[in-house]
């Protein structure tokens, strides 16, 4: 089964600080990162990347830990969304690109969000797929979050529970992770899902999406405070997009959340559910392409 992705992208192992990180690049123009989110690869964009690739030079990059990039095994700080966020910096500045324009779904947003924060000299502006941010998540969790949200407690717990758990059949726990949370658009992918289950089915990859979490429980957090205490705000421009079906979409009032946290903000609710690159990829090309072409 071919990976569905156009051969005009090619694919670069990039090492940044003994953190080997995969991403492929295509297209010619300003440069745009792309990244993904739990529990999938930089794939989550193949129906979106082709399109930016005819104005943009477009980098998809898999986080560490997941798809076919490093997977330490340091413990949860080398999870932290500081040091993800750092990587990928580090990436489109080894490919040449100092300042470049970033779009993150699910936990590839929460890196985007925390990468705007450490280097605004770098991302001239950041878009962020169906979240609202982890610190205002976890201080209004309720049993609405809790049932919705069931999974950031569950990979977060100790002990090796999770990653004993979903060692057991991981190609169940991503398909359905996935598909109880699309409705309806464009479906999967086939040659897509077969990849995201590829990368996630090893002891290392299911390790690490877990210390991913437990990051976003701990060390994330307080970095997140840490900010917030000293007023920190996204200077670049702030585009929110999120599912109009999504939970989040059913439980925030998204623009006025990210209004607490972004100084210069556009929003957009788009017609689906929590995958919107997959689900609405028109859709969500088009608000990309515009938002990164604004003066």
């Amino acid at each position: 089964m071919s990976v569905p992705l156009p051969s005009s992208f090619g694919y670069r192992l990039v090492d940044v600080g003994g953190v080997r990180i995969n991403c492929a690049v295509g297209g010619s123009g300003p440069p745009v990162l792309l990244l993904h989110g739990y529990p999938q690869t930089h794939l989550i964009w193949h129906h979106v990347a082709p399109r930016l690739a005819e104005e943009f030079t477009v980098v998809l990059a898999d986080l560490r830990g997941y798809g076919d990039s490093d997977k330490p095994a340091g413990g949860d700080h080398e999870y932290a969304k500081r040091a993800m966020a750092a990587d990928q910096v580090a990436v489109m500045a080894e490919l040449g690109f100092e300042r470049f324009a970033v779009a993150g779904h699910d936990r590839g947003g929460r890196v985007a969000h925390r990468m705007a924060l450490d280097a605004p000299g770098a991302v001239r502006r950041v878009a962020v797929l169906d979240i609202v941010p982890t610190r205002y998540s976890f201080a209004h969790a309720d049993k609405d979050f809790g049932l919705g949200y069931y999974h950031w407690f569950f990979l977060a717990a100790g002990h090796g529970i999770p990653e004993r758990l979903i060692a057991g059949d991981p190609e169940f726990w991503v398909t359905a992770r996935m598909n109880s949370r699309h409705d309806g658009g464009t479906p999967f992918d086939p040659a897509a899902v077969a990849e995201y289950v590829r990368c996630f089915s090893t002891p290392e990859a299911i390790a690490a999406s877990c210390a991913d979490y437990r990051a976003a429980a701990g060390i994330d957090l307080e970095h997140d405070e840490a900010d917030a205490a000293a007023g920190r705000v996204v200077t670049s421009p702030l585009l929110a997009m999120w599912g109009s079906g999504s939970f989040v979409g059913r439980t925030y009032d998204v623009p006025a959340v990210w209004r607490e946290y972004a100084r210069d903000l556009r929003t957009l609710a788009v017609d689906g559910d929590h995958y919107l690159p997959e689900e609405q990829p028109r859709v969500v090309a088009e608000a990309l392409r515009d938002f990164f072409t604004e003066d």
